[in-house]
């Protein structure tokens, strides 16, 4: 016979605990009951729980003391905070401290229900299987902060904010925390905010009714419901506009939504994952996003690295990129010279991983289908053949570290691309196979550019 979950009650109002009592072993959960943090703190001596309900507010102490206390003796138990109505700083503050999720009051059958489940996922996920963050490639410190941010990320329903540069692994670090979570088994939605136009964003995130507008022919959900169980990614979250980001604020703390033409409200159990490669708290400032919906997303932060801050990862990733382009593309998979990667490891990356891929993309079609060579790398490069075949001497080798050398290649080899352009950036960026972007930036960056517009002149050897 399968043993029974068991939860945890704790609320000095007698009326809520025997509602939630007697909700719980409808669901067929064994349920224990405590009227504050001391009778609490001694149920949970005397046995192990599944799942903590909480009140805030207690004559001898609040929920966040028990949740303090839980976390400190009784880790992994998840815990759920029940606030007061219109509470949200409550919630957040619940959140930041490491409940597992939250509930308003007057609590509902539809809000508690799928908390309840997703606890309950969570317990059993937790003793049968380890977290699994395997796609985020590399080994440096950075990369293992991160995965073991996303393990913890996972054991929660708090919003998650997640801050990078383009192309630095926003979405795969949403989507991991989401398949790591008791949430698995949801949807995980993407959705590009700047993407939407702008008339458009309520009836896409909220669906409409039939009739609601000249078009609607036909009841249909927006994304909130789509993600329903599951999780909501929201990339570039800045690009919303004011009046889509209070209908947003609503959305999240209510936990639910109205259908554009409907009246009434629907209960939707989605978890937020937010992204942006724009800078928030100072967007905030210039009055460009809201406070409330910024402290109601940025409830946990995850940072990702820019791929030049961990440079020990690019060969790595380069040879993991390679193997996936060449599975596409039906082709054997080439090595990477050690001097080619070498040199990889040392460039900037503007656009970080994404930038990396179109690079190896191009250097393999280059290729001769056994080595990606320097010349793959930088195309029509003399200077870079050069630097495969010279040989140091003693003298150069003190004078020169590899760090100055390989910038010196990469100097001529875009000083050959803009001669031949005659100073064209763009049309020089395209002969040397990057972005207009990452050639600004390196020439910035080696010196070769003046900090006006104004085209300079090149001192061609």
């Amino acid at each position: 016979m399968t043993q029974k979950p068991t939860c945890l009650i704790v609320d000095d109002e007698t009326d809520i605990r025997e509602l939630l009592v007697m909700t719980l072993e409808r669901m067929d959960i064994e349920t224990y009951s405590a009227n504050g943090v001391e009778e609490a703190k001694a149920l949970l001596q005397a046995q192990p729980y599944a799942l903590c309900l909480t009140d805030m507010q207690m004559p001898d102490g609040t929920g966040l003391d028990l949740l303090h206390y839980i976390n400190e003796f009784h880790t992994g138990l998840p815990v759920a905070v029940i606030t007061a109505h219109g509470s949200a700083d409550n919630a957040v503050c619940a959140l930041k401290a490491g409940a597992f999720d939250y509930l308003t009051k007057p609590i509902s059958l539809k809000q508690l229900r799928p908390v309840v489940e997703s606890a309950l996922k969570l317990s059993v996920q937790t003793s049968k299987s380890q977290p699994n963050t395997i796609e985020m490639i590399g080994d440096s410190e950075q990369v293992r902060f991160v995965r073991s941010m996303i393990e913890k990320l996972a054991r929660s329903q708090a919003p998650v904010y997640i801050s990078g540069e383009s192309g630095s692994g926003k979405e795969l670090a949403a989507k991991l925390i989401h398949k790591n979570s008791s949430r698995k088994d949801g949807a995980f939605i993407a959705v590009n905010c700047g993407a939407i136009p702008e008339n458009l964003m309520e009836s896409e995130f909220f669906g409409y009714k039939k009739g609601a507008f000249t078009g609607a022919n036909q009841d249909k959900e927006g994304m909130f419901q789509a993600a329903n169980g599951g999780t909501l990614f929201l990339d570039e979250v800045a690009d919303l506009p004011l009046l889509m980001q209070v209908k947003l604020l609503r959305a999240i703390q209510e936990k639910k939504v109205r259908m554009v033409g409907s009246t009434v409200e629907e209960a939707v159990d989605v978890r937020i994952i937010s992204a942006t490669h724009k800078n928030l708290a100072e967007m905030m400032d210039n009055d460009q996003f809201r406070k409330d919906l910024y402290y109601r997303l940025n409830v946990i932060q995850l940072k990702m690295p820019a791929l030049r801050d961990r440079p020990s990862d690019i060969p790595l990733i380069a040879n993991v990129l390679l193997a996936k382009l060449c599975i596409n593309q039906h082709v054997a998979v080439p090595k990477i010279s050690d001097e080619a990667l070498s040199y990889i490891s040392r460039l900037a990356f503007p656009g970080n991983v994404r930038e990396l891929e179109n690079m190896l993309e191009r250097a393999l079609a280059l290729c001769d289908g056994q080595i990606i060579s320097i010349e793959d790398l930088l195309v029509e490069d003399d200077a870079a053949n050069r630097f495969m075949h010279s040989s140091f001497n003693t003298a150069q080798v003190d004078e020169l570290n590899l760090t100055d050398y390989l910038e010196s290649v990469e100097k001529k080899a875009i000083i050959q691309a803009l001669n031949k352009t005659n100073n064209n950036k763009t049309a020089a960026a395209k002969l040397l196979g990057v972005t207009f972007r990452t050639l600004r930036y390196r020439l910035a960056k080696l010196g070769l550019s003046k900090e006006t517009d104004a085209d300079f002149e090149i001192d061609s050897e």
